[in-house]
């Protein structure tokens, strides 16, 4: 076992020795070359400077929230620490887990500069490092969608937020503006037989994934605005070396394949752009999920 998730285990058990909980990073032969392969996705590019544009609409998600300061938040996917560090801001007692070990040593930088007590780890979204019901909100701001077995999520979902909890997740939707960029990026980056990540952005799916483990779920359709202070063609540039699944589409291209994806992505860009003056901003559709642990 590594050091690191020594350190970690002994933390959740100081925390609340009465349950033990130990974290397998040993995933079934089946599964690891999948799971190594999203490892690299996710790991390309700096997701943390694609992040900063959308500020406005994780604040917004998070005061939708209302975590009490003190109550501990547990943001799954957390990329470079996004949410948990807007939690921490507000004094609640965050922590941030993602598989993208070059974005958690982000978050980890941003709380220093901060001064933030939020804790960001290396793990997965399909085997979350803590006891059962160890926080009151569990949090994933489109980024649990991307565990590959949605149910195994799912369930590490319920299982780490306590009983009469908030499970909380901003899912992309299929026929919104990211799942048509998704259906562009998909063929080149996709591992097979993996499901569609904007499948979480369906209520029917949503409901089969948690509706066994809670009380009531609240779906609303929400519109998240994507603002950028350059045009289309630049914006796909722009992805190109922040986004990892565009990063890693653009990389297993040939010279005349990336002009072709760089001409797809840009008349998608430019046809739902709604800016002017060599602007770019773009709706884009989330559902959003607030559901109580039962």
């Amino acid at each position: 076992m590594e050091l690191e998730e020594e350190k970690l285990i002994e933390e959740i058990v100081s925390r609340n020795p009465a349950t033990r909980y130990v974290s397998s990073r040993a995933w079934p032969s089946e599964i690891a070359p999948l799971k190594a392969h999203l490892r690299r996705i996710w790991n390309a590019g700096d997701y943390d400077r694609l992040s900063r544009y959308m500020q406005v609409e994780a604040e917004a998600f998070y005061r939708r929230l209302a975590a009490p300061p003190g109550s501990r938040l547990l943001d799954v996917a957390c990329g470079s620490g996004q949410l948990a560090l807007i939690a921490a801001r507000h004094g609640v007692d965050a922590t941030g887990i993602d598989v993208a070990e070059n974005l958690v040593e982000r978050a980890r930088e941003r709380a220093r500069v901060e001064g933030l007590s939020a804790r960001f780890h290396e793990g997965d979204a399909e085997d979350l490092p803590f006891a059962d019901a160890t926080f009151d909100v569990v949090a994933s701001l489109a980024g649990a969608i991307f565990a590959p077995r949605p149910e195994v999520a799912a369930k590490e979902l319920l299982r780490v937020c306590r009983r009469g909890g908030i499970v909380a997740m901003a899912n992309w939707t299929p026929q919104g503006f990211v799942g048509q960029l998704f259906k562009i990026l998909s063929p080149f980056v996709a591992p097979s037989g993996m499901r569609e990540p904007v499948l979480w952005g369906d209520e029917t799916e949503v409901r089969a994934l948690l509706g066994a483990g809670v009380s009531a779920m609240e779906f609303t359709r929400r519109n998240a605005v994507l603002n950028f202070p350059f045009p289309p063609g630049e914006v796909v540039h722009f992805f190109r070396l922040y986004h990892g699944p565009a990063n890693r589409a653009f990389a297993s291209l040939n010279r005349a394949g990336r002009v072709r994806l760089q001409a797809e992505m840009e008349e998608l860009w430019s046809t739902h752009n709604l800016a002017t003056s060599g602007f770019t901003k773009v709706d884009a559709e989330w559902l959003e999920v607030i559901a109580t642990r039962a």
